[in-house]
């Protein structure tokens, strides 16, 4: 009877000594204590379209360290599994546990925040309206996949042109309208800001100035709220702005205008600036901060605008989306300058068709 149990513990060993062999270095190294599903994401960003623009978006938001997951969707899979491996090597850099990508808009599923940048670009000779409509037919595509596997998210359009297309991201999305955001003039805002900041010799974070409007030829500059350390400068000088100003601020807005073509001219497209400028609206929604910025969103009914477009006005963001609209104390030019820049957009939007 002993030698038998004592043959029955030799044979137990030994099957346990080949069990050993047979774990896995994970096995062994790591004892799970919960067994159940993986924790989702709680703060996962998306980014569609990974052109130049796109990942400029993409390393703005990971080096601010504001999400928790980051998905890339493209249809050109090659260079998006290339971008997707080449920000993972980087991820010992980062504070972005993981980061994914597909064609697939299954990879995207449970985002806060997504951003569309996808789009194609004008051709010589074509009009607005035919680029506008031929975005359209890209975004039928690409909105209700977006909603279908993240109902509950905020979504920041990029694409140009960005307020047109924010609206039909609107009108295709069935989201609330204070969750589809276009990024608007807050781009332009800052290169505004970076301009009279430059003439003045300070910080531009020490300049206060809006653009509003539309964010391309029509945008609108909010000369009577100019100010530094709260003096206005229209108080300074009345004539700011305007075409009897001997000192010529205007030229600054016509600058802050064609910057884009300017850059373009130069390499060839612009990245990194509408890059910094999303990671910042992002930032704005994901810690909830209540903070103000001139972005795209529904205006109907302001300062005498009857149709549905999109504009930027000062916007007060939190993790609800838009949260509220600041009421500016224009100048009666200035509302007439947003009126046309409304206008301007609705004679391109009225003739869209499949929205």
């Amino acid at each position: 009877m002993l030698i038998t149990w004592w043959y029955l513990y030799l044979a137990a060993r030994s099957i346990a000594k080949q069990s050993l062999k047979m774990a896995s270095i994970l096995q062994k190294l790591i004892t799970p204590l919960f067994s159940g599903a993986p924790e989702p994401p709680r703060n996962k960003v998306t980014v569609v379209g990974v052109g130049q623009v796109g990942m400029a978006c993409a390393v703005s938001i990971l080096l601010r360290e504001l999400a928790d997951e980051l998905a890339l969707v493209d249809v050109m899979e090659d260079k998006l599994k290339g971008e997707m491996m080449d920000l993972q090597h980087g991820s010992l850099f980062l504070k972005t546990p993981k980061i994914v990508a597909d064609k697939n808009y299954s990879v995207t599923a449970n985002s806060r925040i997504v951003v569309v940048t996808a789009g194609v670009r004008q051709q010589e000779g074509e009009s607005r309206l035919n680029l506008v409509q031929r975005n359209v037919n890209i975004f039928k595509h690409i909105v209700p996949q977006i909603v279908r596997y993240s109902p509950d998210c905020i979504i920041i359009v990029v694409s140009n042109p960005v307020d047109v297309l924010t609206y039909v991201t609107w009108k295709l999305s069935g989201l609330p309208k204070h969750r589809v955001i276009g990024s608007g003039t807050n781009l332009d805002s800052a290169r505004f800001r970076f301009l009279m900041a430059d003439k003045l010799g300070i910080h531009p974070s020490s300049f206060n100035g809006w653009i509003l409007g539309e964010h391309g030829d029509t945008s609108v500059p909010v000369w009577s709220g100019t100010n530094v350390a709260g003096v206005n400068l229209q108080t300074l000088n009345p004539d700011i702005g305007t075409d009897s100003d001997d000192e010529n601020w205007k030229e600054t807005h016509k600058m802050v205008v064609n910057s884009a073509y300017e850059v373009i001219k130069l390499k060839g497209y612009t990245n990194w600036a509408i890059g910094l400028s999303v990671a910042d609206l992002t930032e704005s929604l994901m810690r909830n901060m209540n903070r103000i910025h001139p972005v795209s969103t529904m205006v109907k009914g302001m300062y005498g605008i009857s149709d549905e477009v999109y504009l930027s006005l000062p916007c007060v963001l939190n993790s609800g989306g838009v949260a509220s609209v600041v009421n500016m104390t224009l100048t009666d030019e200035e509302v007439a300058q947003l009126q046309a820049s409304a206008n301007t957009l609705w004679d391109i939007q009225k003739d869209l068709r499949d929205i």
